[in-house]
């Protein structure tokens, strides 16, 4: 395209300097030439006044050398003889050139005329005398004053042109340069993401159309990189949710005894785990993406807690653990879809199960507000020792074997409300962990203050109870 852009440039300027600079030239010539014999009909006329009162040769002499073509001897003077005097009395003054037919025909048609003569070309003009007869004053104008300058004149006529078809070929080019290197940049672009880059982008540059399609491009990548995540997200988050049946496969095989059978049980439980948090950490590479929730997608705190309780108070009843399930007495909707408030429950209480001993108390309290609703999950554990690291994602602070992504999957439902999640000491000697739910629809990350300050004053109540 660049090199097309400067084809077009120089044909297009080449056609336009010739059409303007041979007509120009001409007219260049022209005008050298009218200014010769116009200065050649100026000094002719010189000698008209002396012609026409005076037909001494002394005079006559005088009157054209004074002249500056007569001083440089290019200047003649024919005159006729008077029709009383006998034959052959004309009189010529200076040297002439043009011959006798050219004289005669000029006495003949009184008008002024060129002609050519040996190095360069004679202005004859007719002037009345006295005696009635027509004289002819010869000017030689030689072939080098006609052409003075002409040479200069086209030497730089052409130097503009050439100058003129240098200037649009830089033009163009850098206007090819413009256009081409973001559409280079575009490719190039397309190609890395074809390649699987996903963080080729293209900046917005160059011409509208240009910029337009950079537009659509970084959006086109975008959207590829979020499915990517929210695809590699759901992988996670479905491969999470097995963690559920597998805590009760692994409290179940913990409690058949000694034998072959067992053993065997108990090590296919161990391998589905590790196979599960494979999974999980290989779909966790990806960045993850929020996932938002309508006000279509709500659901009822109180019964999903009752019932998600309902499941793990079984185990709990096995392990010998202490359960407290408060705040759960009447409907509370928020906006979460249900599988996802569901899947935040069981990776908070399969935690609890995880990454505490058996018989260790818990609890789960749900306090509604007026634009919010606050879930705290509490134990009565050893604590986590660094919570910050804890919420980060695939770093939970637990003990080994823990991909971190339960934590995440309670965040990102907090977030998605508006809310957050937060981790603290809890009044029964453990971990509590504090999950804001917004019901106002604020955008993700708004109520992270308040959501801190409502928390407090729950746990000072709390203890004050206890």
């Amino acid at each position: 395209m660049r090199w097309a852009l400067v084809k077009v440039a120089l044909a297009v300027t080449a056609m336009v300097v010739v059409a303007f600079a041979v007509p120009l030239g001409l007219v260049i010539k022209e005008m050298a030439r009218d200014r010769a014999f116009g200065n050649a009909e100026r000094q002719a006329a010189a000698i008209g006044p002396t012609l026409s009162i005076t037909a001494d040769r002394a005079a006559l002499d005088r009157a054209v050398a004074s002249t500056q073509a007569g001083a440089a001897g290019r200047m003649a003077v024919h005159i006729p003889a008077p029709p009383d005097a006998p034959a052959g009395r004309a009189m010529e003054i200076g040297t002439g050139r043009a011959s006798e037919e050219d004289l005669a025909t000029v006495r003949r048609e009184p008008r002024a005329s060129i002609t050519d003569v040996p190095g360069g070309s004679a202005l004859l003009q007719p002037i009345a005398i006295s005696t009635g007869q027509i004289a002819v004053v010869e000017v030689f104008v030689p072939e080098g004053e006609v052409t003075n300058g002409l040479a200069t004149a086209w030497l730089i006529l052409a130097g503009v042109g050439v100058a003129l078809i240098v200037g649009s070929v830089a033009v163009a080019d850098r206007l090819g340069v413009r256009m081409v290197q973001p559409a280079q940049r575009l490719a190039r672009a397309a190609h890395d993401l074809g390649e699987g880059r996903l963080g080729a982008r293209v900046p917005e540059e160059g011409p509208a159309e240009l910029r337009s399609a950079a537009v659509a491009f970084n959006s086109m990548a975008d959207q590829v990189v979020q499915l990517l995540a929210n695809e590699r997200e759901l992988a996670a988050d479905l491969s999470h949710r097995l963690r559920t049946p597998l805590t009760v496969l692994r409290l179940n095989a913990a409690s058949l005894g000694e034998g072959p059978a067992a053993d065997q049980t108990r090590a296919a439980v161990e391998q589905l785990e590790r196979e599960v948090d494979t999974i999980i950490r290989t779909a966790r590479e990806a960045k993850p993406q929020t996932q938002a929730t309508g006000p279509g997608a709500g659901c009822d705190v109180s019964e999903v807690v009752r019932e998600r309780m309902d499941f793990w108070s079984a185990l709990a009843e096995d392990e010998g653990r202490k359960v407290r399930l408060a705040g759960v007495d009447r409907p509370v909707r928020i906006p979460v879809a249900r599988p996802e408030l569901v899947a935040a429950l069981d990776a908070l209480l399969g935690n609890v199960f995880r990454h505490t001993q058996e018989g260790t108390a818990f609890s789960v309290d749900v306090h509604n507000g007026d634009d919010a609703v606050i879930v705290l999950v509490s134990d009565a554990g050893p604590g986590i020792a660094d919570p910050e690291a804890a919420l980060a994602r695939g770093n939970s602070g637990a003990r080994d074997g823990s991909t971190g992504l339960g934590l995440d999957i309670v965040r990102r439902v907090a977030e998605s409300t508006g809310g957050d999640v937060r981790i603290g000491h809890s009044v029964i000697g453990g971990t509590e962990v504090r999950v804001w739910l917004g019901l106002d629809g604020r955008r993700p990350g708004g109520g992270g203050r308040r959501g801190h300050r409502v928390g407090r004053r729950v746990t000072r109540r709390r203890g004050a109870n206890a």
